[in-house]
């Protein structure tokens, strides 16, 4: 029996660990190339909400967030500049855990799996035959030239009205969460330009929120650590197609999914549960690379494309000013609507 073939993957973010793990279940002998450190801050909302929490059981990972000291979250509100909306139930609980705990955990999944993890070292490697990119997002303009960045920090001394709350501006949109060791994650996505408007030099100003917002007096005690602090920018949120790319790609690498409607991780889980199979035939010798590609492809566009135009509304409503107090009231007041649009986009 011929010895099953190697598998690179470029990449050590949730997609291509969550991908090496699941490779290495089957047999199947992966490297993963990391160019930082597998265990850092992320930009990240830190909560996993949807199908992704599926994956994770099916991949017997559950358990390892659990010991990792992940936390439920089963309530959410929503704020604006001027107005706030009272906390009501998720549809289904999220899973909240620290991206650094996160990441570390898979990667010391991966290497007790017999993975081969190379990290802090940036290689140049053609993502040809035998290559899986999952380097996270493509940086580039969103539509109308606009750009937008993300900031996060994780914080103490901060008592949410909810375990996950939803802070809405002009300026862009801050997401509060409860996570492990009692600490909050305090992540945004920002306009370029945002710092002008607010009047201020330090994008970790804008984290605070405007003069006078629920989200400012929320933090107005907090202590920010400041070692967890980090930013990404060049953020495209234009969706695209697994289909159009002709690498083999999972996660972000595939595209965003628009970040307010905290559905981000969860793709990157279920992009790499739908790759192993293909992959892991490939590595057996039953059919090409580029059977492997289509059927990858395939699977996530069908499982992603409706989620991801739905996403791209939402956040084009919740990110004009004019519609966010209308929209605020209308999720208070209607059940509907407000189950429409989490479902939707998950």
């Amino acid at each position: 029996m011929d010895a099953a073939k190697s598998i690179t993957i470029v990449g050590g973010g949730l997609a291509g660990l969550t991908l090496g793990i699941g490779l290495r279940q089957r047999g199947v002998p992966v490297t993963i190339h990391e160019a930082g450190q597998c265990r850092r801050h992320r930009v990240c909302g830190e909560f996993i909400s949807g199908r992704g929490q599926a994956t994770l059981a099916r991949l017997g990972l559950t358990g390892l967030l659990d010991e990792a000291g992940a936390i439920s979250a089963r309530t959410v509100a929503f704020f604006t500049s001027t107005r706030v909306a009272a906390p009501r139930p998720l549809p289904t609980p999220a899973i909240c855990l620290s991206r650094d705990v996160l990441d570390a955990a898979l990667a010391a999944a991966f290497r007790e799996l017999g993975g081969y993890l190379i990290e802090g070292r940036r290689v140049a490697i053609d993502c040809g035959e035998g290559v899986v990119r999952a380097t996270g997002r493509r940086a580039g303009a969103d539509e109308g030239g606009s750009r937008w960045f993300g900031l996060k920090i994780h914080a103490r001394r901060i008592a949410l009205v909810a375990d996950l709350e939803m802070h809405v501006s002009p300026l862009g949109y801050v997401g509060l969460c409860n996570i492990n060791g009692g600490e909050v994650n305090v992540c945004g996505l920002f306009r370029k330009g945002a710092c002008v408007d607010a009047g201020s030099n330090n994008r970790r100003d804008l984290l605070r929120g405007q003069p006078g917002s629920p989200l400012q007096r929320r933090l107005a005690a907090a202590e920010f650590l400041d070692d967890s602090f980090c930013a990404i920018a060049g953020l495209s949120l234009r969706p695209q197609q697994a289909a159009s790319r002709v690498e083999i790609c999972v996660g972000d690498a595939i595209t965003m999914i628009p970040p307010v409607t905290g559905n981000g991780m969860s793709m990157a889980f279920e992009s790499a549960e739908l790759a192993i199979a293909p992959l892991a035939a490939w590595s057996r010798g039953e059919g090409s690379w580029l059977e492997a590609r289509d059927q990858i492809a395939s699977a996530c566009d069908a499982a992603f494309v409706r989620r991801l135009a739905w996403a791209r509304r939402l956040q084009t409503l919740v990110l004009t000013p004019s519609l966010q107090n209308p929209l605020l009231s209308l999720a208070a007041r209607s059940d509907r609507f407000w189950r429409a649009a989490f479902e939707r986009t998950r």
